[in-house]
């Protein structure tokens, strides 16, 4: 058996799906606050000063702190439902379709959050790794399951879960240089969409 290892942002979507659910999902004074306290970092990350890997749960802890899990589930399969679909590249579903019918074992492996990939994955037939949200006694804490699945903790998520040793062919598939470290575990690894040694 062979199984492809597949990032979701930028990779299998056209675009940043983690910042459109902050800002689906998030009320607008908890948002706004959240932009004006955190808006020195945003500003070093977009001046590449701050790490996507630092920033991304800082924004969760202000968009999700203390909100009810069923309530942002719920969030996350309607953004799932209406918004994903605009965003999926036909490249990417047509090599997820090619890798299923060979009885591949395909895996998205990213760092934007459960709430949506795990129904976004669930309806697609495929298995997720990504950054989950704590929850205690239904209620979010803001903080995540395991840290940020980006960069070299994508390998460390993959390696818990999967022995690599069990599988003919690894395929990886990302788009940016948190993918790399992922993509170096591949016999066959894709980079934007082009084969790369």
């Amino acid at each position: 058996m062979n199984i492809a290892f597949f990032d979701f942002d930028g990779t299998i979507t056209n675009e940043d799906c983690f910042t459109k659910f902050i800002f689906y999902a998030t009320p607008k004074v908890r948002l706004v606050t959240g932009m004006i306290l955190l808006s020195p970092v945003i500003l070093l990350h977009k001046m590449d000063l701050f790490p996507a890997a630092k920033i991304r749960p800082m924004l969760a802890k202000f968009a999700f702190w203390q909100r009810s899990e069923r309530q942002v589930f719920q969030l996350g399969e309607q953004f799932a439902r209406e918004y994903l679909p605009s965003t999926l590249r036909t490249t990417a579903m047509t090599r997820i379709e090619w890798h299923k019918a060979r009885g591949d074992k395909v895996v998205v492996v990213s760092a934007s959050l459960n709430p949506y990939l795990c129904y976004w994955c669930q309806t697609h037939g495929l298995d997720l790794l990504c950054s989950e949200l704590e929850s205690k006694q239904a209620v979010l804490t803001g903080r995540y399951e395991q840290g940020d699945c980006g960069g070299e903790n994508k390998v460390a998520f993959i390696k818990q879960c999967f022995d690599l040793t069990q599988f003919d062919t690894i395929f990886a598939y990302g788009d940016t240089a948190e993918d790399h470290p992922m993509l170096e575990l591949a016999d066959t690894k894709y980079y934007q969409w082009r084969e790369v040694a």
